[in-house]
């Protein structure tokens, strides 16, 4: 069967893999149908995903379709089409013990610590499927955006917050139309009008250009001089992760979704003076795939601006190199496999 294999940085090619040995007793066997592309991918093509081994099959956000039937899982029956969470945990870390399966310190993603799913089929546990009322390329933006749903999860968003939102990209679309779920007031923040215009689609009822005006004057206006109550960072970069905590309002929650790419330093007087809560955020867990599917669903969600590429599988090699020369070109690209 054909797949998408990344041989080492820079190095995307088609190839014939081996199909999948017979499905364990709990797994299910996928005909993959789309796969989405995200950050973490086109960080595994330019060789800065320090998780990734090559050569690796990338591909963790997918649509599929049940091949065959398992009979220890009679539910799942053969045409079903799924979303797939792409996580596994051990069961027995610190994470674990306490239920938050989603940071086991063990996690194993499809297609970073092992073959992902830009290949024609692939067996996946029973208990990591989704079932939905929903298109293939809806379906296949549900793990993407429960990455930005655990964030506003993380965050205790409610209805009487204000959230700002920092980075409107595809993890950032999914803080805003998560905290916007929730009922919250959210500020989109970006360089990018484009990216701002979606977030607005997607739920923020305010957006700011950050390099068109004073950003903290803005903010102030907006939330009469308070600060946001939640601040949720997802861009990555030390400037941000510091505005997060300037601009936070006293006793309010600062959530990081990513990593920052070099380290930071802070003024650490705000984190006491203001008693912040500073929250880490990784992955999703059960609740929010039901929460993302609940809103796809409700067609809460702009799919059609989110999705800016759709090509086929032979097309990706060379959609990936176009994506590292000129990212700011892309939205989320999606693969067709089948």
């Amino acid at each position: 069967m054909k797949a998408l294999l990344l041989k080492g940085p820079g190095d995307a090619v088609v190839a014939d893999v081996p199909e999948p040995s017979s499905p364990g007793n709990d797994e299910i066997l996928l005909k993959v149908r789309k796969v989405g592309l995200c950050g973490s991918d086109l960080n595994s093509y330019r060789g800065r995903n320090p998780l990734v081994t090559y050569p690796r099959i990338l591909g963790h956000e997918l649509a599929a379709t049940v091949a065959e039937l398992n009979p220890r899982h009679p539910e799942w029956k053969p045409g079903t089409e799924v979303a797939v969470s792409p996580y596994t945990n051990c069961g027995h870390c610190a994470s674990c013990m306490r239920d938050r399966k989603n940071a086991c310190q063990f996690n194993q993603t499809l297609g970073v610590q092992r073959d992902g799913a830009l290949t024609e089929l692939i067996a996946i546990p029973a208990d990591r499927l989704y079932r939905a009322n929903l298109s293939l390329r809806e379906l296949c933006l549900v793990e993407p955006l429960t990455v930005g749903f655990h964030a506003a999860a993380r965050g205790r968003v409610t209805a009487t917050d204000t959230v700002a939102v920092f980075g409107c990209g595809g993890v950032g679309l999914g803080a805003v139309s998560g905290a916007a779920f929730r009922g919250a007031t959210v500020i989109g923040i970006d360089v990018d009008d484009d990216k701002l215009a979606t977030a607005r689609k997607a739920g923020a009822a305010h957006s700011i250009n950050s390099s068109a005006g004073d950003l903290h004057a803005q903010l102030a206006e907006l939330t009469g001089g308070r600060g946001p109550d939640v601040v949720i960072e997802a861009i990555g970069l030390p400037q941000t992760f510091r505005a997060a905590v300037e601009e936070v309002a006293f006793t309010g929650r600062v959530v990081y979704i990513g990593y920052a790419k070099e380290q930071v330093a802070y003024e650490t007087r705000l984190f006491v003076q203001k008693e912040l809560d500073i929250l880490g955020s990784r992955n999703a867990q059960p609740e929010d795939f039901r929460d993302v599917i609940r809103m796809l669903e409700a067609k809460l969600f702009p799919v059609s601006e989110a999705i800016t590429h759709t090509v086929s599988l032979a097309e990706a090699p060379a959609i990936l190199a176009a994506w590292d020369r000129d990212p700011a070109r892309f939205g989320k690209i999606m693969i067709e496999v089948a």
